[in-house]
């Protein structure tokens, strides 16, 4: 897999989960940028703009489901897990009705199940489905248990990110994730129209099908690009380790090259924390990068950051393009 040519797995864990937060939250309304979101990723800062707090929380609803996969099979409790980290409070599957989906005309296509205890049961056979190992093709599976999630709408919000961040880690389960570093929340801003066609096209007329090919089809469309994102990461840590080698061999470890791909936006403290050098060295250390075009030295209030330019011009682009450092 091409993730295992990086060679620290926390570059892609560190990195592309916030490609995929960013992209959910877009398709939740809830706008950020990367740059903000590198910015206050690994921090105790609160950011201000809802949009960077709701992809933050995405992350950190994703890694929760990621570490709970470790402990038990996915289930509702999961759900119930991601989604009370996604929202940023305590809840429990709903017990008041949920809205009516309507078309513009405001005819009622869909009413969501009502009840407790036929909520819990509705997941309690979602549970069921998707480890059923009845001959059925794992992204077949995905495709059904995705949309049987998204429409039983188990919570009073949050029903969207979570169902995508459920479709992930059922993925890491079935090993055929080794991480959830997917952006999948990328295929359907590509193709929201499309999306959201097929699951209508479910709801009211069965058309199975047209559903299932679709969301496969937006799985592999997501498989390819995270995996040229992975390899042009991959290609960025070669140049980099030979041009910090070269140019700054006083200040070059592998480990320091790990850490400002780990952290593309880099701090002092990050350096201390990592254990390459106490403050003023790691000072030092941050400063050599600059000197030698690997990174940008930026101040930001009273925070001094150290950023990591041609890797965000990467994660940034929805091509797989990065510019050369130059000393």
């Amino acid at each position: 897999m091409a993730a295992r040519s990086i060679p620290n797995p926390a570059i892609l864990t560190s990195t592309l989960p916030l490609l995929e937060a960013r992209a959910s939250s877009d398709i939740d309304g809830f706008m950020t940028t990367t740059d903000r979101l590198f910015q206050y990723a690994g921090t105790d800062s609160e950011p201000i703009d809802p949009g960077t707090r709701a992809a933050g929380r995405y992350r950190a609803a994703l890694q929760r489901g990621a570490d709970s996969l470790k402990q038990r099979p996915l289930s509702a409790a999961t759900a119930v897990e991601v989604c009370r980290e996604l929202c940023g409070f305590d809840l429990a599957v709903r017990t008041r009705p949920a809205a009516a989906l309507t078309n513009r005309a405001g005819v009622t296509l869909y009413t969501p199940p009502q009840g407790e205890a036929l909520i819990r049961d509705l997941l309690a056979n979602w549970t069921k489905y998707i480890h059923d190992d009845a001959g059925i093709d794992p992204l077949v599976r995905l495709a059904i248990g995705h949309y049987q999630f998204e429409a039983i709408h188990p919570f009073s919000d949050g029903n969207g990110a979570t169902g995508r961040i459920l479709s992930l880690l059922y993925l890491v389960e079935r090993q055929l994730l080794e991480q959830p570093v997917l952006c999948l929340g990328h295929a359907i801003i590509w193709n929201t129209a499309d999306y959201l066609q097929q699951f209508n096209g479910v709801m009211q007329s069965g058309e199975w099908e047209s559903w299932i090919v679709s969301l496969v089809n937006a799985v592999t469309e997501t498989a390819r690009w995270t995996t040229a994102k992975v390899m042009a990461m991959r290609n960025l840590f070669v140049e980099a380790t030979r041009h910090v080698r070269g140019q700054a061999p006083s200040v070059y470890s592998p480990e320091l090259v790990e850490l400002i791909f780990v952290r593309p936006y880099c701090r002092i403290a990050n350096v201390v924390e990592a254990g390459l050098a106490k403050r003023q060295t790691a000072s030092v250390y941050l400063k050599e990068l600059s000197n030698i075009g690997v990174l940008d030295e930026v101040k930001v209030g009273r925070e001094k950051l150290f950023i990591h330019s041609s890797l965000m011009d990467l994660l940034k682009s929805e091509q797989h393009w990065y510019r050369s450092y130059t000393s």
